[in-house]
C-alpha cells in the first residue's frame, strides 16, 4: 500500500497522530482536533511545493507538520491560534434600535 493510499484510510486526529507514531494527550486533542487538523493542512499546502519525491521522506515531512500542528495547541488554544476563519471575524457591534423604528 502506499503512503497515499494509506493516508486516504485516517479520518481522525487520533489516526494520523497514531499512524505517525506522535505521543499526544488525549484531552488536548479532544478539545482541538478540528483545528490541529486544519493546522496540519495549512502546513501542507504551504510546504506543497517544496515537498520532495521520494516517498519515505514525504512521510517524514508530514509528520513534522503534524507534530507542530500538535504542539500549537498544547502550548495554546484555538481562539489564540486562530486557525478558523470565525476566529477573524470582527467583535460584533452593539446597535440601538429605537421602539419606533420597531413599530409598524
Amino acid at each position: 500500500m502506499s503512503f497515499a493510499d494509506e493516508m486516504e484510510d485516517l479520518e481522525s486526529a487520533e489516526d494520523f497522530l497514531q499512524y505517525f507514531e506522535l505521543e499526544y494527550d488525549p484531552a488536548i486533542v479532544h478539545v482541538n482536533r478540528l483545528h490541529i487538523l486544519q493546522r496540519f493542512h495549512d502546513y501542507l499546502n504551504k510546504g506543497a511545493a517544496s515537498m520532495p519525491e521520494d516517498e519515505d521522506a514525504v512521510r517524514e515531512v508530514y509528520k513534522k507538520l503534524l507534530a507542530r500542528a500538535y504542539h500549537d495547541f498544547v502550548q495554546s488554544d484555538a481562539q489564540t491560534e486562530k486557525v478558523f476563519k470565525v476566529f477573524h471575524m470582527a467583535e460584533p457591534q452593539t446597535v440601538f434600535v429605537s421602539l419606533t423604528d420597531i413599530q409598524t
